[in-house]
């Protein structure tokens, strides 16, 4: 979820675990409905934008269940080390494992002057956010349907 945001930071009596595998779940449904969409689209031979924005969307989703499925039994944790491939037990179960392939690009930091109120004294990071590829081609995806809507969907 963007910027790190978990289900249960919006419902809280529902645990992380619980919360993760409902998002597992909409995602798998989702990427069913995205793949029927895709293929009815390109048999009635639908505009290439059309396509290629399902495409990209479709590719971006399916990198994300693969990671959330099976990357917590394929690997070890990665916490401060570089993970292991096939090890006697991944760091989660099938399921629950943790998107990857993430990006940071911090620009830019500085600490703000004292003298101004309220934020004076403290680090700043611009562009702070760490995103993965596969969000990049979604929002690739999505920003291709909304630019470009009036010709897709005439």
């Amino acid at each position: 979820m963007a910027m790190g945001t978990k289900i249960n930071d919006f419902i809280p009596f529902i645990s992380e675990n619980t919360g993760k595998l409902i998002l597992t779940i909409f995602r798998v449904a989702a990427i069913s409905g995205l793949g029927y969409w895709l293929l009815d689209s390109i048999k009635k031979q639908s505009g290439v934008l059309l396509c290629w924005a399902l495409s990209l969307i479709f590719a971006g989703a399916l990198g994300n269940i693969i990671d959330s499925i099976f990357y917590g039994i394929l690997f070890s944790d990665s916490n401060g080390q570089i993970a292991q491939f096939l090890p006697e037990q991944g760091y989660a179960p099938l399921f629950y494992g943790h998107v990857v392939d993430m990006l940071q690009f911090p620009l830019i930091e500085w600490t703000w002057p004292s003298w101004l109120p309220y934020i004076g004294g403290k680090d700043y990071l611009f562009f702070q956010y760490i995103f993965n590829i596969a969000d990049t081609a979604i929002s690739t995806g999505v920003g291709i349907l909304i630019f470009f809507n009036k010709k897709i969907f005439s």
